[in-house]
């Protein structure tokens, strides 16, 4: 039995068949799916994927939305990116292909937040077409089982492991292959503690029969620190945002005002004349969005009148009673609901 029947029928036995964009299957579907599934887990991605199609059924309801609108439906779900370029995506479809998803590879890979792995995985599991994928699962399982070694992870390792990928894809069950390997790599192949005992491939893998370790990652795992202060000001049930302009991972999404150092946000307090009732630094909260880890302090603020106090461009006061549909980050919902205990004691609650 080859590598690949293996694969294949381990698939068909346990492999995952159930989930929400497995149902009803469609291209759009497949393609929502797999830019939310990109460094996001499939529990995670379950409720969003679900909420999303309900806002969106198709491709032309999401280009006649706003941007907000789409970011709004994301909020939470992190790396806000991938929401932006469906938004975009779905407006040069809209206009360039009737409102209809290319079938055509060089036509997919075009499209913003499509790469060579999320074109094959959309093409191959929507109509089985043969193109394979190599995402971070896939490069693991074929790093071990080929006892692939290197000292950094590079492009001539990703050439080689495209090469091993084409080379034992199946012509006439790509489609299945491709979530099979996914599925492989999510419930068996860890990257900690692999499952290799029950591991329908096992006897071929260099790793479990010749005892083969690589122990560099293919992705980078220094973390690097960055430090932020934010301000939290309070009137009444709204909570004062502005809209994300200079730091990448919230760009465009409504945020605290941040800052990279305390005297920065003083110094903001003095220029736009905020005059607080209460005022309390609050402990520091960490957050880890891919290889950063991030400190955010935030200083709460309560202001007795916003008159003297408007938004700015591109700003406003967000109503904690009834929710503007807006684009928020999960910083500000983290927070939020850290520190409603504070808020509430302004006779409003998150």
């Amino acid at each position: 039995m080859n590598v690949s029947q293996e694969i294949l029928n381990w698939f068909h036995i346990f492999g995952r068949k159930n989930l929400p964009w497995q149902k009803n299957k469609t291209i759009y579907s497949v393609w929502i799916s797999e830019i939310m599934l990109q460094q996001t887990q499939v529990k995670t991605v379950i409720p969003y994927f679900i909420k999303f199609l309900k806002k969106y059924p198709t491709i032309n309801s999401i280009s006649l939305s706003s941007e907000n609108a789409v970011l709004h439906k994301w909020s939470g779900l992190g790396y806000y990116k991938r929401a932006k370029n469906i938004y975009k995506a779905a407006k040069i479809i809209s206009s360039k292909y009737n409102g209809q998803f290319p079938d055509v590879f060089n036509h997919v890979i075009k499209l913003p937040g499509i790469g060579k792995t999320t074109a094959g995985a959309i093409l191959s599991i929507s109509y089985n077409y043969f193109f394979p994928i190599l995402d971070s699962n896939v490069k693991r399982i074929l790093i071990r089982l080929y006892g692939i070694k290197f000292n950094k992870y590079n492009k001539k390792i990703d050439n080689v492991l495209w090469k091993k990928i084409q080379s034992i894809l199946p012509l006439h069950n790509a489609g299945k292959f491709n979530q099979a390997l996914m599925d492989l790599g999510s419930l068996i192949c860890y990257p900690k503690s692999p499952k290799c005992n029950i591991c329908p491939i096992n006897y071929a893998c260099m790793f479990f029969q010749k005892n083969f370790f690589q122990k560099y990652s293919v992705r980078n795992k220094i973390l690097q620190l960055k430090n932020y202060w934010c301000i939290i000001i309070n009137y009444k049930q709204y909570i004062f945002l502005k809209k994300c302009k200079k730091y990448t991972f919230w760009k465009d999404l409504f945020c605290f005002p941040l800052f990279t150092k305390k005297n920065y946000l003083i110094n903001w307090i003095k220029e736009e004349k905020i005059v607080p009732v209460k005022i309390k630094q609050l402990r520091s909260m960490t957050l880890y969005i891919t290889r950063y880890k991030f400190i955010i302090t935030p200083i709460f603020l309560i202001i007795k009148t916003n008159k003297d106090f408007k938004p700015e461009k591109d700003a406003i006061w967000f109503n904690l009673l009834n929710h503007q549909k807006v684009g928020i980050p999960s910083l500000v919902l983290k927070i939020l609901d850290k520190y409603s205990h504070l808020i509430s004691q302004t006779n409003y609650s998150v």
